[in-house]
């Protein structure tokens, strides 16, 4: 972690052997004279000089609480600080956070309402609320601080920020997933965002509620989830995609072994046989990387009934085409994309990342032999999630990958509040894959949910 400064003799010091005492000592503040020093910086400086990283290590977290007050009291009482009792305390759980915690992020971090948090520098903390940002009026004490927290979470996951590896991809230990860039790269200070895991699980219901999709479409969803079509799920980035796809994979029958395949864990299946894998970076020699191609293929010997690519960015795309065409039905994974024109473009794009050399018509027929349905999601300027394409994907025309839209979402106007209007409009159109559905019994019940009148008998 680098050379830090001794708050008592100001010299530099090697970092102590044990990293999670290291990680716990948040770096002192910088010098100032007596007159220009708070008492809240005060009480700060004098408490880190006082608690060992090692004894902070050996300490219950309700026993570092205990301590912390303690000192608080004592070190107020002598330097006759005019703090009130509220006062102590908030300095008090600070310090605590800053040891055992993520300093000031602690309190957002257990806010249930904020779903991003987004660090850029010292001064600046933004949020986001229900799909919309906000600046808080939190911040750190100076980039070092920052510097400290984001060093902490990289040694408690067993990797390293500095400025030979400047950027971190990392998962606390709630699940959250957080990115760092440090400077160089980063030129307004550390840079760190926070993507809060989910605590609860959203179904189709929930999101009925939320307006992210008509009670009809969310029935048209559950059914092609449960019929085991292969699904790929497209949006841009914060638009609900992984949650959308935890709401599909409730539909799966439990009986079924699923292997799930991510970056960075984030799925919330709630079938019993699931096998969670997660790819791994490489380490600080360049040695040991597991990427999610590998994992994909390692998967398929793993008698899967169902894989789940929590998200397909690279040459993964082909082997994930390869299980969906050789009897893994039912796979499903998500894709950033604008539209389902644009994933399918991507998913092209991907798959030639393989190296492979085949023609694009090759790769399109395989894309079309493999996927049954795109569905697209958007995070829309209200900060409402909403599904706005459900489409089948009918196959080539020419060279050309044809999508048939079983549902689209259309604009209507925006509310005094700024809420925006729509409604989810069936077309009406029977899809190819009716047989599938027939299969398990519920093809007239998809039927319905899509709005398809039979024909007038003769």
């Amino acid at each position: 972690m680098g050379l830090h400064r001794n708050p008592q003799t100001g010299a530099a010091v090697l970092p102590a052997a044990d990293a999670a005492a290291s990680a716990l000592s948040p770096p002192p503040p910088p010098p100032a004279s007596a007159e220009s020093v708070s008492p809240v910086a005060l009480l700060h400086r004098e408490i880190l000089g006082r608690i060992e990283p090692a004894e902070a290590v050996r300490l219950s977290e309700a026993e570092l609480r205990a301590r912390v007050w303690q000192l608080v009291v004592e070190i107020g009482a002598e330097r006759r600080l005019l703090l009130n009792s509220k006062e102590q305390q908030q300095v008090a759980r600070e310090l605590v956070d800053d040891m055992i915690g993520h300093g000031p992020l602690e309190p957002l971090l257990e806010d249930p309402t904020v779903s991003d948090i987004l660090v850029n520098g010292w001064r600046q903390v933004y949020v986001e609320r229900k799909g919309k940002l906000e600046l808080t009026g939190i911040h750190f004490r100076d980039d070092l601080h920052v510097m400290h927290m984001a060093q902490r979470i990289a040694t408690l996951v067993g990797r390293r920020i500095d400025q030979s590896s400047p950027m971190l991809d990392a998962r606390l230990a709630d699940g959250s997933r957080v990115n760092v860039v440090i400077p160089p790269l980063s030129l307004k200070g550390p840079a760190i965002s926070i993507r809060k895991f989910s605590k609860s699980f959203i179904d189709f219901a929930r999101m009925v509620s939320l307006k992210t999709a008509s009670s009809e479409l969310a029935r048209a969803l559950e059914i092609i989830a449960r019929c085991r079509l292969n699904i790929l799920i497209s949006g841009g980035t914060g638009s609900g995609k992984t949650t959308l796809l935890n709401a599909m994979s409730g539909m799966i029958d439990p009986r079924e072994r699923i292997v799930t395949i991510e970056d960075t864990a984030e799925l919330q299946l709630q079938q019993p046989h699931v096998v969670q894998l997660e790819s791994r970076p490489a380490n600080v020699e360049g040695e040991g990387q597991v990427t999610q191609r590998d994992l994909v293929r390692n998967a398929l010997r793993m008698r899967p009934d169902r894989i789940i690519v929590g998200e397909v960015r690279g040459p993964e795309a082909f082997d994930m085409m390869q299980a969906m065409n050789t009897g893994h039905n039912g796979s499903m994974s998500t894709v950033h994309a604008n539209t389902a024109h644009d994933a399918l473009s991507r998913l092209e794009n991907m798959v030639l990342m393989a190296n492979l050399n085949l023609p694009s018509r090759a790769i399109r027929n395989q894309i079309a032999s493999a996927l049954d349905v795109i569905v697209q999601i958007e995070r829309m300027r209200d900060g409402t999630r909403r599904i706005t394409e459900v489409a089948e994907v009918v196959g080539l025309e020419g060279e050309t990958l044809v999508l048939a839209p079983l549902f689209t979402f259309k604009f209507i106007g925006e509310d005094v509040d700024g809420s925006l209007r729509g409604t989810f409009e069936a077309s009406g159109i029977r899809p190819r894959f009716l047989n599938r559905l027939a299969y398990y019994g519920l093809e007239q019940a998809f039927l319905d949910a899509i709005a398809v009148k039979d024909p007038p008998s003769s």
